[in-house]
């Protein structure tokens, strides 16, 4: 995962960023050291060789080699590979970026469209976020860290509120061995949801489509969160 230094930057001082330009820990010095290492000990090799080992013939053919080498890089420029890796980075974070999911428009319209008063309302709006939020964190789960310390296992999502018993034995009922089952509360949503319209909670249509269009989003950025963060883990 990617190393964060926003504490360190927003309680620094004078020459605080300086000081993150040296660190090592999640530092460009640390991704590239041993290939630089490498390049280093070869480009030594060859000048020590030049200098000391070749015959005059010898020094002429190795210039020569220089020289056709050298005729290549300038049929590219370097600056416009640079740029292009450039701007496959920057798309690619932007892409990870907007793939996390945001699930305040479907708070939003769960609160215009479920809003009646009485305790039945309140739990079933509670209840459809809460199912949004669990899936988020059992796709966290896989590629987070810190997400799996603070949820080791699924009787933690119990205790933490985010799951019941019955639906902890729902969801390990289905076997997990072949296919992702963090969808599974995404299909207990819809559940939901089509049981409050059949208690006339939902009444307006509209309201009910913009509901599963927000939930359809979610569910496909959480796909897109998982396959991104993924690529990032294990790079190709």
């Amino acid at each position: 995962m990617t190393v964060s230094y926003q504490y360190e930057v927003a309680s620094s001082t004078s020459g605080g960023f300086t000081r993150l330009l040296f660190m090592w820990r999640g530092s460009l010095y640390k991704l590239i050291y041993r290939e630089l290492i490498l390049f280093l000990v070869l480009f030594g090799i060859l000048s020590a060789l030049y200098r000391n080992a070749f015959s005059p013939e010898q020094m002429r053919i190795f210039e020569k080699a220089v020289l056709y080498c050298d005729s290549f890089i300038q049929l590219i420029p370097l600056s416009f590979i640079l740029g292009f890796y450039v701007t496959y980075v920057a798309d690619r974070w932007w892409k990870q970026y907007m793939a996390i999911p945001s699930p305040d428009k479907i708070m939003h319209a769960l609160a215009l469209y479920v809003g009646s008063n009485d305790e039945d309302s309140r739990i079933l709006r509670r209840t459809l976020i809460r199912y949004l939020n669990l899936s988020f964190i059992l796709i966290l789960r896989s590629v987070s860290s810190a997400v799996m310390r603070r949820f080791p296992t699924l009787d933690h999502l119990v205790e933490a509120g985010f799951m019941t018993r019955i639906e902890l034995e729902m969801f390990t009922a289905v076997p997990t061995t072949d296919i992702n089952t963090y969808w599974f509360p995404c299909s207990w949503f819809i559940s939901v949801l089509k049981d409050a319209c059949s208690k006339n909670k939902i009444n307006d249509a509209s309201g009910l489509k913009l509901i599963m269009e927000f939930q359809g989003l979610i569910k496909s950025q959480e796909t897109c969160c998982f396959f991104y963060l993924y690529i990032l883990l294990y790079p190709f």
